[in-house]
């Protein structure tokens, strides 16, 4: 007869054991941005290779654009839509309004930056055809951006009319996307980067070009063959190394209802986008909300175990997909000197605080003096405040949970 206390130790030990094993497997993220392809597209066409991440994971309908009508309003305009992503912020603070990119706010940290505050020795990687994503987004070796450098960059190649000569069909595009995934797929087997973004943008080209046609979805079938390359380095490096990845693939905006053509405004086309990811199960607000391209990046800081500064914190628009979350749906209302504020409690238990400051210095690099005004429980979902005391024209409200933050600006009078 077995020592049943004998017993008991060697199936704790191998517990122990097993945990041990979890915790040393290194996690690593992938986002990439297709261009220009609303939900309805890519649901219809065919995409195993985007199909097998969500069969894996999780597909869920997305939206960019900001708050339609709000003071968060966005351009459905590529640059735009990349930088909300890396930022979790709408245009209202990024300051991207379109493909130029004429002056990034860079006090609103993008990913890379909050990843390489709090990971400064591990790698970072970017494939793109165009430099402008490095160079003026993540702002390359920039002081105002924070001196961050991704590790790993192949780009460039619309410069390199030699290897891809430029036809008027527009096919060198693909040939560049076919480029981009491939370094990608080659990078991550071999060189395994913590955090990567891959930008493939042939699809929007097609779309422009034809509209909803067959040119268009062919090129969004070949951008599916592309993320399957990428794909298969993932599971590569799984297999082979104790390594846990995560990936994003989702798109910019959508397009126009009547052609396809065009994107840049407001209409429920325009707006709509789509979200793969290898993650499940996401958490009680990717379920019962309507996500944003905002909520990637938290998502992904949430994966990696990503500490972002408070500061930065009470900017982002975003909320994570992936674990606990207390708070969304925020909203305030001035009312006769006070302001009426409310959210969506996701999880009940604990308390919020609610911040507000009566300026915003933080657009300009300096500190919010943020006044903690009540400290309520989560479940009551409303306070008022009596804001007589700091008189302004314009609030920031911050409703701060176990688990997240969120926010809400308020606005009287001339835009601040």
């Amino acid at each position: 007869m077995r020592n049943p206390i004998k017993l008991t130790v060697i199936v704790l030990l191998s517990a122990a054991t097993f945990s041990v094993n979890a915790q040393t497997r290194i996690k690593k993220a992938i986002f990439i941005i297709a261009d220009g392809i609303p939900a309805d597209v890519i649901e219809k066409l065919n995409t195993p290779n985007l199909k097998l991440i969500a069969k894996q994971g999780t597909y869920l309908r997305a939206h960019v654009g900001g708050e339609k009508g709000g003071y968060s309003q966005t351009p459905t305009i590529s640059a735009n839509g990349y930088n909300s992503l890396l930022t979790a912020t709408w245009v209202n603070k990024h300051n991207v309004w379109g493909n130029d990119i004429k002056a990034p706010n860079y006090n609103y940290w993008n990913i890379f930056r909050m990843f390489k505050n709090a990971y400064p020795d591990r790698k970072t990687a970017v494939f793109s055809s165009w430099t402008d994503n490095r160079t003026k987004l993540i702002g390359d070796k920039l002081p105002q951006a924070g001196n961050i450098h991704p590790d790993y960059a192949y780009d460039g190649y619309e410069l390199d009319t030699v290897k891809f000569p430029h036809d008027k069909a527009g096919d060198y595009m693909h040939r560049i996307d076919e480029q981009v995934a491939s370094s990608a797929a080659a990078c991550i087997k071999d060189k395994a980067p913590d955090l990567s973004w891959v930008y493939l943008e042939y699809t929007d080209d097609m779309g422009h070009a034809f509209g909803d046609s067959p040119q268009y979805y062919d090129a969004i079938e070949k951008m599916d063959a592309q993320v399957g390359r990428i794909w298969q380095a993932i599971q590569y490096r799984e297999k082979n190394f104790k390594e846990d990845w995560l990936i994003f693939v989702t798109t910019d905006h959508g397009r126009g209802e009547q052609n396809g053509k065009d994107h840049g405004g407001q209409s429920t086309r325009q707006r709509s986008t789509w979200m793969v990811t290898s993650y499940k199960p996401l958490n009680n607000y990717a379920k019962y909300y309507y996500p944003g391209i905002v909520d990637i990046t938290p998502s992904i800081n949430n994966f990696l175990n990503v500490k972002v500064p408070a500061a930065q914190r009470r900017e982002m628009d975003g909320i994570s997909l992936i674990g606990a979350v207390s708070v969304a749906e925020p909203q305030a209302n001035f009312v006769q000197g006070a302001l009426d504020v409310s959210w969506k409690a996701l999880d009940a238990n604990g308390k919020v605080k609610i911040w507000v400051a009566a300026a915003n210095n933080f657009k300009e690099g300096k500190p919010d003096d943020y006044k903690l005004l009540a400290e309520v429980p989560t479940g009551n979902e409303h306070v008022l405040l009596d804001v007589k005391s700091i008189p302004s024209k314009f609030y920031k409200v911050c409703i701060e949970g176990q688990f997240n933050t969120v926010n809400r600006w308020v606005i009287l009078g001339d835009k601040k």
